[in-house]
């Protein structure tokens, strides 16, 4: 019973840490805090709030990225994914990352988005890693609960000094904690906000099994409502404005039971379940109906 409160402690103290910070910010029009990252398939908005990334005619996608890098804070958009009814090998992505400063010891955190082929759903997949730690893989794949593709959806991304909450439409749907044993493992190097759609036709679908097919393009994805509540990293100065993003709302029962109803009906695959890629659960593992739950 004892360690049945404590953890029920931690996941409220968790969800009420960032469950309605969107809502109490402000968002970030293109021009404020945003710039191109590659890529000619780049469309912003006049108002500067929309912006649509595609594939077309085989260019190999585009994306944006934020213009500071930041050591923590909370980073949101609404998303609209590609309509055609074949998408495979498409890959969405809103994420932090450093690898341009950091190659081959970076740290990532991700929102991935995997097409689809013959008019199956998207499949929605986190991934968080320090270090360069990519052969230990923390990936988790997801259904949805809605189509992404007929509107658009709130995807936010949480992260802390010891800790990082992915949540769909204000539903935190993911939390790992920088427990004892994690090391380099959890992101902890300055990043930067990035989104990007790629062809991912290697990998993204069934394994790669299907590929993407240029007849259906173009492939359209549109970020609108952006906001970047971080605390920007500058080497001259001491971070400020970090502290802001821990006003939020209070966590209620109903918010509790959202979260793990959402992992019992939606999660379709987490490295904490995987014992044929891993003898012993990570440590920041605990096997369970849920997984992904600090020990």
């Amino acid at each position: 019973m004892h360690q049945f409160m404590l953890n029920f402690l931690l996941i409220c103290t968790l969800i009420s840490y960032c469950y309605g910070c969107v809502q109490n910010f402000t968002t970030t029009s293109f021009d404020e805090g945003l710039k191109k990252l590659y890529g000619e398939n780049i469309v912003i908005e006049d108002d500067g709030n929309t912006v649509y990334l595609s594939i077309v005619n085989n260019t190999g996608g585009s994306g944006f990225i934020s213009q500071n890098v930041y050591e923590s804070g909370l980073f949101s958009a609404s998303i609209k994914l590609p309509s055609p009814n074949y998408t495979a090998g498409v890959v969405v992505a809103f994420y932090l990352s450093n690898n341009d400063k950091f190659e081959g010891h970076h740290d990532e955190i991700d929102f991935e988005f995997l097409g689809h082929a013959n008019g199956q759903d998207w499949v929605l997949q986190t991934n968080i890693y320090g270090n360069g730690s990519t052969s230990r893989g923390r990936e988790e794949r997801y259904t949805l609960w809605f189509d992404p593709s007929e509107m658009a959806h709130k995807y936010s991304i949480f992260w802390g000094e010891n800790r990082v909450i992915f949540y769909v439409d204000d539903v935190p749907i993911r939390e790992n904690y920088k427990v004892n044993g994690l090391g380099g493992d959890y992101p902890s190097k300055p990043m930067s906000l990035i989104a990007t759609i790629w062809d991912g036709s290697g990998w993204a679908t069934n394994g790669g099994r299907f590929k993407i097919n240029h007849e259906f393009d173009p492939f359209v994805a549109r970020f609108s409502d952006l906001l970047i509540r971080g605390c920007a990293s500058d080497p001259n100065q001491k971070p400020s404005n970090c502290d802001d993003v821990n006003v939020c709302g209070k966590i209620t029962l109903q918010n509790l039971r959202e979260y793990e109803e959402f992992r019992k009906q939606h999660l379709a695959y987490s490295y904490c379940h995987d014992k044929n890629r891993y003898n012993h659960p990570l440590p920041d593992c605990v096997v369970g109906p849920t997984g992904g739950r600090p020990s």
